[in-house]
């Protein structure tokens, strides 16, 4: 894939559905990788998502203490092992995992970011922090997948750190989450729309 292909799906204007664009930094790296044009179109779907629910959370809970730009760069980044693994673009698999961070840290990514690509998709072991919660949730959100142990968890941090009972936050998230999957439909086809292979 040419590079200035892989910086016009990261970064150029999006109203269908309206995406915001992915971090100059992220762009520039899915670029060194030569990453997939529906790799690049999947993290911006998943980095808009991340966004609105980091937005949320923040005018919601101000209480919670997260990183919100690791929670961004995170969801801009959590699969790009698939530029690896580009079967698993179009299919089951879990070694994009391991190969992402490892693919990351080789980039000169801190662990501290590069973990993202490992713990996505492992949201309930320990030691998984609201970051990764975030991260994790609006991977899932983006299809409109609902994933109720995560969730669960969210809203169990939100409830510590605001001090309102859980059934108000799961209320609140709840609406949240099914408004952000009301688009899902669009997000799959724009994704859909750039090819696997470049």
């Amino acid at each position: 894939m040419t590079t200035a292909a892989v910086l016009s799906i990261a970064l150029d204007d999006v109203q269908d559905p309206p995406l915001l664009p992915l971090p100059a930094e992220v762009a520039a790296l899915l670029q060194r990788v030569d990453a997939p044009p529906r790799l690049v179109a999947h993290l911006r779907a998943v980095h808009d998502v991340a966004r609105q629910l980091v937005d949320r959370v923040g005018r919601r809970c101000p209480a919670l203490s997260f990183d919100r730009e690791a929670v961004l760069f995170g969801a801009a980044t959590h699969d790009i092992g698939k530029a690896l693994h580009i079967a698993e673009l179009s299919g089951p698999g879990s070694l994009h995992e391991a190969a992402g961070q490892e693919l990351l840290l080789a980039h000169g990514v801190s662990a501290e970011r590069a973990r993202f690509a490992a713990t996505h998709a492992s949201w309930d072991s320990a030691g998984i922090g609201i970051e990764d919660l975030l991260v994790s949730l609006a991977d899932k959100v983006w299809t409109n997948k609902r994933v109720t142990g995560l969730e669960d968890r969210v809203v169990a941090a939100l409830a510590r750190a605001g001090g309102r009972p859980g059934w108000e936050e799961f209320l609140e998230l709840d609406e949240f989450l099914t408004r952000v999957g009301d688009r899902a439909d669009e997000r799959l086809a724009y994704q859909m729309r750039h090819p696997v292979h470049g």
